[in-house]
């Protein structure tokens, strides 16, 4: 039972941000998934390392909450760790070329 991070990716595609109405890895938030190593059980720790569109944004307990029942909801999954960091900053061009055409960014 091999997880992939491509899989973890598309299922964090479910958190969305309320404000912007785009999912959290279009927007560029997620910076890292990374999969552990399987547990005796088989199944996977995750860390994601994620941020937000700015320090104070009012949706980031919620966005980050929303990331680790995501990542958690994964049969494969055993514990998913998320934490917010600030550096990089995020910036616009992060964000994918279909959440810059849905906010009319060009």
């Amino acid at each position: 039972m091999t997880l992939a991070e491509d899989k973890v990716r598309e299922t964090l595609k479910q958190v969305i941000d309320p404000e912007l109405y785009i999912n959290i890895v279009d927007l560029g938030l997620v910076y890292l998934v990374d999969v552990l190593e399987p547990n005796e059980d088989g199944r996977h720790d995750v860390r994601i390392e994620m941020t937000l569109t700015s320090p104070m944004c009012p949706a980031g307990p919620q966005l980050v909450a929303g990331a680790k029942n995501a990542a958690e909801s994964l049969e494969e999954v055993d514990k998913a760790e998320v934490q917010v960091v600030m550096d990089p900053p995020w910036s616009q061009e992060m964000m994918t070329e279909e959440a810059r055409d849905q906010l009319g960014i060009f």
